[in-house]
């Protein structure tokens, strides 16, 4: 199908990669602040000025057809622009002030958060944003923070939750470490090693365990949930650890530990806010500059 010769009517493209990404009508219902029988009405409409089926329900899920993966590449193509619009009407508002408070892991504040204030402050300027660098999770709702960046989607309906890229991560070891111990080239090699946890030792060695490592408690000696602490643990050749992809390949004394059939560590990244979103022109340039930004960082290929 010619799809750029088809009128669409944003509203129901809206519906349909709202239900892709959120995989059910409920869930996307939430997304967008309708009820559920509004938002199944609008991707039927779809449905119907197309002539084509973009679902099928396997059990209680969603399944894309192929026509509706052809058309997701498109209406994707088409959200990326419309946020690209409005960042652009932004930028042409110097005027636009405030505070903005920002909810990070400390990981997040020190090594992601900097590059992504640096094109904020040329979108906005007059800007004031305070970046809380904590791992526990701020009350949005007793507006703690106006905006968060978070690996689990909250479950209060009034919070407003937009879904990110997944993350990818490894394990990584600093180039002197590598040097002592030996560049691994099978997972055994790896076996009894020492590592430095970001976690509960109990919980790392589990981990460790259900990707073919072989590690009792001896071999983690070093834990720290703090992750800049833990990462400079980890360069100073204590210990093999675990570390995003996008963290990790920013430092060359480090190197990320590849070996075929290593299974990768990923997670989902969430960015929310309150329903303030709505109302403020303030938090709504930040939200959505933030949104496009974290989905275009590089994703790592699997090994």
């Amino acid at each position: 199908m010619n799809w750029a010769a088809v009128n669409f009517d944003w509203n129901q493209v809206r519906a349909f990669l709202a239900t892709v990404e959120e995989g059910t009508l409920s869930g996307a219902a939430r997304a967008l602040n309708l009820t559920q029988p509004t938002l199944g009405r609008q991707v039927t409409a779809l449905e119907e000025s197309l002539k084509i089926t973009l679902f099928e329900r396997v059990g209680k899920s969603l399944v894309l057809t192929q026509a509706g993966l052809d058309l997701l590449e498109h209406v994707r193509q088409m959200g990326a622009a419309a946020e690209r619009i409005s960042l652009s009407a932004a930028g042409h508002n110097q005027d636009v002030t405030g505070e903005v408070r920002i909810s990070v892991s400390d990981g997040f504040a020190a090594y992601t958060m900097p590059a992504l204030l640096v094109g904020l402050r040329e979108i906005a300027p007059g800007l004031i944003i305070e970046v809380l660098s904590q791992n526990q999770i701020s009350d949005i709702r007793r507006r703690e923070a106006d905006i968060a960046v978070r690996h689990l989607r909250p479950e209060d309906p009034e919070l407003f939750a937009k879904r990110l890229p997944d993350g990818s991560g490894g394990l990584y070891a600093s180039r002197d470490w590598l040097d002592r111990h030996g560049r691994p080239e099978k997972i055994e090699d790896l076996n009894g090693k020492d590592m430095v946890a970001m976690a509960n030792p109990e919980i790392m060695l589990a981990e460790m365990r259900k990707r073919g490592i072989n590690l009792t408690s001896p071999n983690i000696r070093l834990s720290c949930a703090e992750t800049v602490a833990n990462w400079q643990m980890v360069r100073a050749g204590l210990g093999f650890g675990v570390m995003s992809d996008a963290v990790g390949d920013q430092f060359p004394d480090l190197e990320r530990i590849d070996i075929p059939g290593l299974e990768p560590v990923l997670f989902p990244n969430w960015l929310i806010t309150h329903r303030e979103l709505h109302t403020s022109r303030r938090i709504r340039i930040v939200f959505d500059y933030m949104a496009e930004a974290l989905s275009g960082l590089p994703k790592r290929r699997m090994v």
